[in-house]
């Protein structure tokens, strides 16, 4: 595919996997992942063959340098299986952002999911701005690939600097609660409790079903929402610094 980069701050090196957004969707959502391959470089050429079937429209390395692949007008394939209020074609409808990073440790491995070094996140937030000077892109759609999928992703994790982001005019965010204490809710409770939270999360966005008992399908959620939004602590349950940081994110929310 030839082309040329939509962003000025972009080299460009186009990926074959991309097709036209379907019905007529322009982009109106913004989501940021993590590479989880050792360097920046093998997440390149693996999101530039056909061989992978996976794309993003933008890579941003360790060291800030940008690569766009596929035009922003175009469908990228990197949301996978997902679902944010109620849709389910979230490719159609957004602009994906890989952030090299090495990642979580495999399952049964040590270690800690590497911080994103400044000069990234200044790319990350330059880049951010660019785009949503191009698209009208609500506060609350700018989301973690864990957000959309929850079940499957950590991406970008706890990690990355929300916060820094939301402050530099990019996304929704709040000061999360002080942690005390309290055990929250958890898996195998039930109750009116439980489905107001599964309800105040439905109305942020996130696909949860409406059932009043915490399974292990909200616990996913629940820890999807503590790592972008209080990741101090991740465990899964809805303490009420949990509650309280989802209430003020609903209240604040622009538009909601």
């Amino acid at each position: 595919m030839t082309g040329a980069p939509d962003s000025a701050l972009a080299a460009w090196r186009p990926s074959p996997n991309v097709e036209p957004r379907r019905d007529g969707r322009t982009p109106d959502m913004l989501l940021l992942h993590y590479t989880g391959m050792p360097t920046a470089q093998e997440a390149l050429d693996w999101l530039t063959t056909e061989e992978s079937k996976v794309s993003a429209h933008y890579l941003i390395d360790e060291n800030g340098r940008i690569t766009q692949m596929v035009p922003e007008e175009l469908r990228a394939w990197h949301a996978g299986q997902s679902l944010w209020a109620g849709e389910t074609d979230l490719n159609s409808c957004s602009i994906g952002i890989e952030i090299h990073n090495t990642g979580h440790p495999a399952k049964g491995e040590s270690g800690e999911l590497p911080a994103y070094p400044d000069i990234q996140m200044q790319a990350v937030e330059a880049l951010c701005r660019e785009i949503l000077t191009r698209h009208a892109i609500p506060a609350t759609r700018v989301l973690a690939h864990s957000d959309i999928a929850p079940t499957r992703k950590q991406d970008p994790g706890e990690t990355f600097d929300w916060g820094r982001l939301h402050a530099a005019g990019i996304g929704h965010w709040v000061e999360p609660a002080a942690i005390g204490d309290d055990r929250g809710m958890e898996t195998g409770d039930e109750g009116a409790r439980v489905q107001e939270l599964q309800e105040a999360l439905g109305a942020y966005g996130y696909g949860v079903e409406i059932t009043s008992t915490y399974g292990r399908g909200l616990e996913n959620v629940v820890t999807a929402f503590q790592r972008h939004f209080r990741p101090a602590r991740i465990d899964g349950r809805a303490d009420n610094s949990t509650l309280e940081t989802l209430r003020h994110l609903l209240d604040t929310a622009p538009g909601k």
